[in-house]
């Protein structure tokens, strides 16, 4: 048999499911119990209440996947606990309706033939088919460098283990990593640390755990990779998020960019793999909270590098106009060299008021919604096309309007954000009080107050890293240190409700970014 080693080429990341949805799971067990009383495991994971919500995560995270990773052509595989679960989250999958997700198959040994079974195979290695539901079979020998996503829905021993991780660590176009997304410790009542993890897979495999360990980078193989990291950044500002987005705002190179976006996504991947083995004195290495943010700011700079190559390479402006107003419809009749260049100047015009909206970190400002709601007006009462100089002309100045407006509103949340250092979470609750003339005006009170509440959640935060890991803990403690923050230092009495909206607002803001799905 060849060696593990000379078997794979990429490493793994393991993803574990997320807390809110491990919590729901474990409900649905207990209700199903509650229902059935005592009952065969292979039988309650099958169950329908169970499966639905199970296959509605791993849907989830497969179309999130494909757009974090830029690529629809990844396919992913789920390992199930049963073939009775397998069957029912393949009938499952063909109920669902508008999914991005199309097609999946089922390989079982008693569904469809040997050949009708190979021609299944053979269309998920072409990319026809996007997942692969499977209990026994494909686990060995299966050779798809497109499968990216592995989910474990159930424990498997040892040389079984390694062969199927190993299904997902092909080379494919620009890869590094091949994904495991783990439920098989979801019958543990979720008490397992990624340590333990470990520590319990090197139980099970005795010294064949360093084949295993090799799938996944060493504690020095990261060192290094966090040191490659700060030489990329190290000319940036990476402590001051508005510094270092003016910085980027000037790099046009698209090629930069990427390099950028490269390093602070591997930073996500070596995040992952810091908890896993439970490295924790790395986590200091790097602010990772800060670079995700990071991530999102340079994600942004190069779509508007990559709009703007488009529009400089593309006769046809109207994909480009599609892809700068999502669903609107642009397109001009190119009838003379003066209506030319003025449609010219209205899509310069357009790719600038664009920038503007991007840049914009608050999205429920009714004063953004409203100036979003005035550029769609203008595209959306049809199509825009056939329009002489005089109509493009009004165009033209109606968006002078909007990008004067707009620019106006992103340098006010740039001053508000400057006061909270740089911290766009405070600025969002800021705005959102001054709207509903929480904690009274003026303005400068309103901003002692959740100054003073930034301090106490973020030296809350920073002394148990794992208080976000738990949403519903999360909320009522910060609800408790939130009221005696008001009471103690700003002298303030707040009713339950107002009490319980400023609440909402923190928490929320926090559990978004550590989720890194704050903007």
């Amino acid at each position: 048999m060849m060696p593990l080693l000379q078997i794979y080429t990429l490493r793994l990341i393991r993803e574990e499911i997320e807390t809110s949805y491990k919590i729901v799971l474990k409900e649905k067990i207990e209700n199903i119990e509650v229902l059935k009383g005592s009952i065969d495991r292979k039988d309650l994971y099958a169950n329908e209440q169970f499966v639905k919500p199970m296959l509605e995560y791993i849907l989830d995270d497969f179309e999130k996947s494909r757009r974090v990773l830029n690529d629809d052509s990844i396919g992913g595989m789920v390992i199930c606990h049963s073939s009775k679960q397998a069957k029912m989250m393949y009938e499952l999958f063909n109920e669902m309706k508008n999914r991005t997700i199309k097609r999946a198959e089922l390989i079982l040994h008693d569904v469809g033939d040997s050949e009708t079974r190979k021609e299944w195979i053979n269309e998920f290695k072409s990319g026809e088919v996007d997942l692969l539901f499977v209990y026994n079979m494909l686990l060995t020998g299966f050779d798809a460098p497109r499968l990216k996503k592995l989910y474990l829905g159930r424990v498997l021993k040892s040389h079984n283990l390694l062969q199927a991780l190993t299904r997902v660590n092909r080379t494919y176009r620009d890869f590094r990593y091949g994904y495991v997304v783990d439920f098989a410790d979801i019958s543990r009542e979720f008490k397992a640390t990624n340590e333990a993890y470990f520590r319990e897979l090197t139980q099970e495999l005795g010294d064949e755990v360093k084949n295993y360990s090799q799938l996944f980078k060493s504690e020095s193989e990261i060192v290094e990779e966090i040191k490659e990291i700060k030489d990329t950044l190290w000319e940036f500002d990476t402590q001051n998020t508005e510094n270092f987005s003016k910085q980027i705002s000037k790099i046009s190179d698209i090629k930069e960019m990427r390099r950028l976006k490269k390093a602070l996504e591997n930073s996500k991947n070596i995040y992952n793999l810091i908890r896993l083995f439970g490295y924790e004195k790395l986590l200091g290495k790097l602010d990772f909270k800060k670079l995700n943010r990071l991530y999102i700011e340079v994600s942004n700079r190069l779509n508007l590098l990559n709009l703007k190559e488009k529009s400089e390479n593309s006769s046809d402006s109207s994909n480009i106009i599609n892809e700068a107003l999502e669903d609107t419809i642009f397109l001009f009749d190119k009838i003379g060299e003066e209506e030319l260049l003025l449609a010219d100047r209205l899509k310069r015009k357009l790719r600038k008021t664009r920038e503007e909206f991007i840049s914009n970190f608050d999205k429920k400002d009714p004063e953004y919604i409203k100036l979003k709601n005035e550029l769609e007006r203008l595209f959306k009462k049809g199509k825009i096309g056939e329009i002489g100089q005089e109509a493009m002309g009004k165009n033209i100045a109606i968006l002078n309007k909007i990008l004067e407006k707009i620019r106006e509103l992103n340098q006010k949340n740039e001053r508000l954000s400057a006061k909270y250092g740089g911290d766009n979470k405070y600025v969002r609750v800021h705005k959102r009080l001054a709207e509903k003339n929480i904690l009274s005006k003026p303005q400068n009170r309103l901003f002692q107050a959740l100054k003073g509440i930034k301090e106490v959640v973020d030296n809350d935060i920073l002394k148990n890293s794992k208080l976000l890991d738990n949403e519903n803990y999360f909320e009522k403690n910060m609800l408790k240190l939130i009221i005696q923050e008001l009471k103690r230092k700003q002298k303030i009495k707040l009713d339950t409700i107002s009490s319980k909206y400023i609440n909402n607002l923190v928490v929320r803001e926090y559990i978004n970014e550590y989720n890194g799905t704050e903007i």
